[in-house]
């Protein structure tokens, strides 16, 4: 577990000061990792049901509907272990503050960008949030050690990206220019969310993902009932799965996850596992959508894992392996 990233102060009901200070991550289990992994298969699995729901659901019903499902079903949970959501106004204020810059609004601009932007350019772009992440931590906030080791993780991540992806997806970039900018001011939302995240490690995570997931569908819903008038809709079967799934695995047990990271692992670790994203996304596509195996698939995965081990393996393990090598 991790010491208290809070400051001083902070109320016993867990509603949170305002300023972050160092996070210093203590001894990682496999059981941390473990949960690193869930959460990227969690993750990785919006790619195909996204493409599935979007068939015949629009981009803003389904994503409020999503989320209110994913809420419920989280509420429906919690209400069974006997624990209540915080009803003071400071608390959903950190709840409403993490779900638009970690869901809403980036979700809804990435949708957008979308309709300009190849797939293929998307992922990639999606893929530099742990260099933002990086980046803010080191210049900014410096709330954990940003090493060097770490960038170079990034770095090797971000590669097999695109070698996954295919490097025929770089010759498009420019194109769309603001379409790609308005992406990667996306990621930096992501990024600027995984820290900000840390602010609320003092609620049980299942309570902050159904806060989270309650403002953001119940937000939506009216722009939802407005501009797509869902009853008009008729949306197939598969995509009804899709959403009640996507809400479920993707979002409900996901974001849990995700807090769950931040709290044992930190910020950048946790955002290492959007390479693992990749990967996982690609087979997950070609079993339920039939689509090809990329051909720098191997390549990939090589670069991919080697930029996840190196922002996951703590330093003093890399130290201690470096003095065995020079005996």
């Amino acid at each position: 577990m991790t010491r208290n990233v809070l400051k001083q102060g902070a109320k016993a009901s867990g509603v949170t000061a305002p300023g972050i200070t160092a996070s210093v991550p203590g001894a990682r289990g496999w059981r941390d990792y473990a949960l690193l992994l869930a959460l990227a298969c969690c993750w990785s699995s919006t790619y195909p049901l996204t493409k599935i729901g979007l068939g015949s659901i629009p981009p803003v019903t389904f994503i409020s509907a999503r989320s209110l499902v994913a809420a419920l079903f989280l509420l429906v949970v919690l209400w069974i272990r006997g624990i209540r959501i915080p009803t003071d106004i400071k608390a959903w204020k950190l709840f409403a503050f993490q779900q638009t810059i970690n869901s809403t609004i980036p979700f809804l601009v990435i949708t957008w960008a979308q309709l300009y932007v190849p797939a293929s350019n998307t992922v990639v772009l999606a893929s530099t949030t742990p260099i933002f992440a990086f980046l803010i931590t080191w210049a900014i906030t410096r709330h954990e050690p940003a090493s060097l080791l770490k960038l170079v993780g990034a770095i090797l991540g971000l590669a097999g990206t695109v070698a996954i992806i295919g490097l025929d997806a770089l010759s498009g970039f420019g194109k769309e220019i603001v379409a790609e900018i308005a992406i990667l001011l996306a990621t930096v939302s992501f990024a600027c969310a995984t820290i900000f995240g840390l602010r609320l490690s003092d609620y049980d995570p299942m309570v902050v993902a159904a806060g989270s997931l309650l403002f953001g569908g119940t937000v939506l819903l009216p722009v939802a009932l407005i501009a797509d008038h869902p009853w008009t809709l008729h949306p197939t079967p598969q995509a009804l799965v899709a959403t009640v799934v996507m809400g479920i695995f993707s979002s409900a047990f996901g974001l849990m996850l995700f807090y769950m990271c931040l709290t044992r692992l930190g910020t950048l670790t946790t955002n290492a596992q959007g390479y693992l994203r990749i990967p996982i996304g690609v087979a997950l596509s070609v079993i339920l959508l039939g689509e090809s195996v990329p051909s720098n698939l191997v390549l990939g995965l090589v670069l991919v894992m080697a930029g996840v081990a190196a922002m996951t393996v703590p330093a003093e393990a890399v130290k201690r392996w470096l003095r065995r090598s020079r005996r």
